[in-house]
C-alpha cells in the first residue's frame, strides 16, 4: 500500500499557457515544482487536458501511453521532450465505473500524454514513475455535465488519486499581444478576478461564468475553460473551496493562474471556509515569456 492510502490527495488546475514551459524556469514553473514536492506520492494521476477534446468522455487505458506533441512551429528541443510515464488500466476502469450513469469509454490505442499534461509534469514529477490516464473533455456536452463529472472523481482521491486539470481560466489566442509578456488586458483581469472570486468561495458556481460579460473575449472556444471545471467540481464536492497557487499574466490575453485543493488525512473534515497561502516564490524567477 502507498503512503497516500490513508491521504486524501489534493487536487489543481494549472494554467499552462505555452508547451514552452515544458523548457524554460520561470515563476509558474517554480510553483509547479514546489507544488509536486509538497504533495504526497499518489499511486496515479488522472488529468483532463484541454488538447484531448473529442465528442466522446473518454479515458486513456493502455499500459504505456505515449508522449503526444500536438502543436508545430516549436523548436526541435520540445518535440523531443518524452515523458515516458506508465499508464493505469485498473484506475481508467475504476474511473468509468466509479462515474456511471455517464458513459466512459476505455481508450486502449488512439491517445496518450499530451503537452497540456506533461508540459505540468515535467515539473511537478519530473521522474515519471506515477502512472497517467486522461480523461478527454466532452465537447459536446453543457459546462454543468463537466462540474458533475468533476464531482463524481471526488472517491478517486480517497484512494490515492491525484486529479489535475490543466488548461486557462483566460485563453485567447486570437488578442494575443506579443510585445508585452507580462500584461493583461482588462477583460482579462476582470474575468480571472470574477473566476477567483467563485473558486475561492463557491466553486459549484463556476458554470456560471459562461454569463459573464467577458466570458466571450475569455475564452472564444471552451477547450482551455473546461478543465477548471473539473477541479471546481471536486471542490463542490469536498466542501473545500480551491486556493490559488500562483497567478500571473501573459501577452495580454492569456491567464496563467494555477488552483489547488489541499492534502488532508483521511477521515478529517475540511476546515470550512479557511483558504490556503499561494506558495512562496522567488521573485528572481522570469516570467513566462512565450505562451500560447
Amino acid at each position: 500500500m502507498s503512503d497516500a492510502d490513508n491521504s486524501v490527495m489534493p487536487a489543481a488546475f494549472f494554467g499552462h499557457g505555452s508547451p514552452m514551459n515544458a523548457l524554460e524556469r520561470n515563476r509558474f514553473t517554480e510553483a509547479w515544482q514546489s507544488w509536486g514536492l509538497a504533495c504526497p506520492k499518489p499511486r496515479a494521476i488522472v488529468c483532463v487536458s484541454a488538447h484531448w477534446y473529442i465528442n466522446a468522455t473518454a479515458v486513456t487505458a493502455m499500459a504505456q501511453p505515449p508522449t503526444i506533441h500536438d502543436f508545430y512551429g516549436f523548436p526541435d528541443e520540445l518535440f523531443a521532450v518524452d515523458y515516458p510515464a506508465p499508464g493505469h488500466t485498473e484506475v481508467a476502469e475504476q474511473l468509468a465505473e466509479l462515474v456511471k450513469p455517464k458513459w466512459v469509454g476505455l481508450d486502449r490505442d488512439s491517445w496518450g500524454i499530451d503537452h497540456g499534461t506533461w508540459s505540468v509534469l515535467v515539473h511537478a514529477f519530473p521522474e515519471a514513475d506515477i502512472p497517467v490516464v486522461q480523461l478527454s473533455i466532452n465537447a459536446q456536452k453543457p459546462f454543468d455535465y463537466h462540474l458533475e463529472l468533476g464531482a463524481a472523481l471526488a472517491p478517486l482521491r480517497e484512494q490515492g488519486v491525484l486529479v489535475i486539470g490543466s488548461g486557462n481560466v483566460v485563453h485567447n489566442l486570437r488578442r494575443v499581444d506579443w510585445g508585452n509578456p507580462d500584461a493583461a488586458f482588462d477583460w482579462n483581469r476582470r474575468f480571472d478576478d470574477a473566476a477567483r472570486e467563485i473558486l475561492t468561495t463557491d466553486p459549484s458556481r463556476a458554470p456560471s461564468l459562461a454569463h459573464h460579460p467577458d466570458y466571450a473575449m475569455a475564452s472564444p472556444t471552451p477547450d482551455h475553460f473546461i478543465p477548471m471545471l473539473y477541479l471546481a467540481g471536486l471542490a463542490a464536492a469536498s466542501g473545500e473551496p480551491a486556493s490559488v497557487m500562483v497567478d500571473g499574466y501573459s501577452m495580454g490575453s492569456l491567464s496563467m493562474i494555477s488552483y489547488q485543493l489541499p492534502h488532508r488525512p483521511a477521515g478529517t473534515e475540511p476546515a470550512g471556509n479557511e483558504i490556503r497561502t499561494a506558495i512562496s516564490l522567488d521573485p528572481t524567477v522570469p516570467p513566462e515569456q512565450t505562451n500560447i
